[in-house]
Parts: structure tokens; C-alpha cells; sequence
């Protein structure tokens, strides 16, 4: 999981990222405020993975903020004026979001977060396992043997090479146990993304089966694969 925090005077800008931030699977918002002195204090004792930060705020301004921490965490800056976009870079900002922010932008600003974290995360591909409960007996699977996760309620479905695996258990909670080439594509599906052959807009195809791409992460899932594919 990501811990979020947002940073902005403008308590309706606030409003939008934390709807957007919401739809992310990933996503916990620890920290909203329009007081950037309460980042400061905030981050010298708690761990943040990303913060949306405002630039034009009363007291200190983003850019101020910026300076003056020693070891920020990952930074988009939100702003309606593009002049600090050129000097933003030199603190290391993932991206620069100009207001008022429109959700297909906002996708792929994350997904620079989400392309460091898989860069990362690459050497471990592979190596690890999955670990569940299959049939009240403890379970081992391979993250490079799953090809795609699918939902029923309260249950899921693991699809690997060798067979289905029926376990109790949701979508949201088991994304906090795969590594990050596995991706949401759809509210009953999780797709191995290391594993897709062919992609159109509504569609992975994975062996021989198609696993659907709906239009709420479609932008997530096409931004992740244009990263494996360099990697």
C-alpha cells in the first residue's frame, strides 16, 4: 500500500484528489490538509509514499516546502500556474499537474509512481510465492505460474499454468500480496501482466483466455505494460 497525502488551501481541489485517490486500490490517505506546516511536522515522524502538493499556499508555499525537506517522499505538485514547473524538477517531482485536474490525467501522473516501484521490483520477479489457504491446507503458488486473479463476492479464483485455485478471500485484500506487474483491470479481475501476449482497448489475452479492461483502469493498465515492455 501507498500512504497518500494531499496538501492543498483549496478545500474542493482537496475534495477531487481524495475521490480520485480513492479509486485506487492501493491508495491509503493518511494525511488531507490545507496547511503545509502540518506536512512538515507530519513527516518527521510518519512514513509517506507520496504527497499531492499545492504550490500557491498561504505561510509557505509549495516550493518552499520542497526545500525545505531533507528527504521528501515522491511529489506531485497540483497548481493553475505552470512557472515552477521547470525549477519542480530539480527536487526530484514525480509530475506536475495543472489544475483544474482531470482523472486520465491524474492516472498517469501515478503511474510514474507505480513505473519506479516496478523498476524496483524487477529483480524479484519470479522469486517469490504467493501464499494461501486452499481447502483449509496452506498453499504455495509462484507469481510467474498465476496468469490472472478473478472475483465472486467474497471468493476468488486464482488462474495458474497447472489449475484454479478457489480461496476465500477479496480482490482489495490480496493486491497487498503481489508484486506490482499484477494490475486491477476491472472490479472482478486482476491480470498478471507479465504474462499478456496480446492487449486491445477492452481486452488481454492471456494464453487463451480474455481478461476485460474496463474503462476505469484502462489507462492504469496500457501506462503499466508500455513500462514492462521497457524493462
Amino acid at each position: 500500500m501507498i500512504k497518500i497525502g494531499i496538501i492543498d488551501d483549496e478545500i474542493l481541489a482537496r475534495k477531487v484528489l481524495e475521490e480520485y485517490c480513492a479509486k485506487i486500490d492501493n491508495f491509503t490517505l493518511v494525511l488531507s490538509t490545507g496547511n503545509p506546516l502540518e506536512l512538515v511536522n507530519f513527516v518527521q515522524s510518519n512514513d509517506l509514499g507520496l504527497i499531492f502538493l499545492d504550490i500557491e499556499m498561504p505561510e509557505l508555499n509549495g516550493m518552499e516546502v520542497l526545500r525545505s525537506m531533507l528527504k521528501p517522499p515522491k511529489v506531485i505538485l497540483t497548481t493553475a500556474y505552470s512557472q515552477y514547473a521547470l525549477e519542480s524538477y530539480n527536487y526530484g517531482v514525480v509530475d506536475y499537474l495543472l489544475k483544474p485536474i482531470k482523472i486520465e490525467r491524474f492516472l498517469k501522473a501515478i503511474n510514474k509512481v507505480v513505473a519506479s516501484k516496478i523498476t524496483q521490483g524487477k529483480k524479484h520477479i519470479g522469486k517469490e510465492e504467493l501464499q494461501i489457504k486452499h481447502d483449509g491446507m496452506p498453499v504455495n503458488i509462484a507469481f510467474g505460474s498465476i496468469q490472472y486473479i478473478q472475483s465472486f463476492g467474497n471468493y476468488l479464483k486464482i488462474f495458474t499454468d497447472s489449475r484454479m485455485y478457489l480461496i476465500s478471500e477479496t480482490l482489495i485484500h490480496i493486491t497487498s500480496s503481489l508484486p506490482e506487474h499484477f494490475q486491477r483491470t476491472h472490479k472482478s479481475y486482476i491480470a498478471n501482466l507479465n504474462r499478456v501476449t496480446k492487449a486491445t482497448r477492452t481486452q488481454l489475452y492471456i494464453e487463451h483466455t480474455k481478461v476485460p479492461v474496463s474503462a476505469m483502469y484502462k489507462i492504469v493498465v496500457f501506462e503499466k505494460l508500455e513500462v514492462l515492455a521497457k524493462l
